[in-house]
């Protein structure tokens, strides 16, 4: 198997239903489609399975925010067990989250530990369902800016976590906008196995803004300015034998303001124009 398109309707902005959001990215070339676990918790494998359409459902986010408070994690954790039963009965067995990149009262060491602890509670419960869980680093420079205590930002920096937190099914959230910022390289890439990658974003970077100052809410869709290298990121990718499914994150205003099927329709056009140079 190889990697495949799949369509994140948040990610650009589409607020659809999937029973609707589905069929229209079918019809636009899309193989894959992102779900909320919790909705197909609630339909049932049967109906969700229907109204995907043969599309694959390619992952689904962490129900809950990790940084919450312990007792309230627990509870979280306890429902994530059934959420992700829910998520693998259908065949989606990829969850992912966001690692802040900063931290305003923990120095990193500190932070570091809360993180292993926390996360490798939530990789034990994904792993009961054969739930792979993707782990996302903010590279972009903007974001730790004003913060007194940066954190994990790169991907060498992530690869030490997953080291530390020892469970087989944690892999990375390899997303092209925070590895160009993070200064990360093709080789980084070609160097990782392919179970270590999780999941894929994919898109592009505003022309004539310094590395140090972009915005990280304000990118452009996969190969629209040629500022991010997609082609050596998806040929990194294909190189080490990524399966997974890849989602184009553009953070484009002008996407956002589309009509929903011309916005699912530019995003796949987008992504074929770059999916040759894997």
């Amino acid at each position: 198997m190889t990697m495949y398109k799949a369509f994140s309707p948040g990610a650009v902005g589409v607020k659809l239903p999937i029973e609707d959001c589905a069929p229209l990215a079918k019809k636009h070339g899309f193989e894959g489609i992102y779900i909320d676990a919790r909705w197909a918790q609630q339909v049932g494998p049967e109906h969700a399975l229907d109204v995907l359409g043969g599309l694959r459902p390619a992952g689904f986010g962490l129900p809950f925010d990790y940084r919450i408070d312990t007792a309230e994690f627990s509870g979280k954790v306890l429902e994530l067990e059934n959420i992700a039963a829910a998520a693998a009965a259908v065949g989606c067995n990829r969850c992912s989250t966001w690692i802040p990149s900063w931290h305003d009262r923990m120095p990193y060491d500190e932070n570091f530990q809360f993180h292993r602890r926390r996360l490798q509670w939530i990789a034990n419960v994904l792993a009961e369902q054969g739930v792979c869980f993707g782990l996302e680093f903010l590279g972009t420079k903007t974001l730790r800016d004003g913060h007194p205590y940066p954190f994990i930002h790169t991907l060498d920096e992530l690869l030490s976590l997953f080291f530390e937190t020892a469970s087989d099914n944690l892999g990375v959230l390899l997303d092209s906008w925070h590895w160009y910022t993070s200064g990360g390289t093709v080789e980084q890439i070609r160097k990782l196995q392919s179970r270590q990658v999780v999941d894929v974003h994919i898109n592009d970077a505003p022309a004539g803004v310094p590395l140090d100052k972009q915005l990280d809410g304000v990118r452009a869709l996969p190969g629209e300015t040629g500022v991010i290298d997609i082609a050596g990121f998806l040929g990194a990718l294909k190189f080490i034998g990524y399966d997974g499914p890849v989602m184009a994150e553009p953070f484009s205003q002008k996407v956002r303001e589309m009509a929903p099927e011309q916005a699912i329709a530019a995003t796949a056009a987008a992504i074929d124009k770059v999916w040759p140079k894997a």
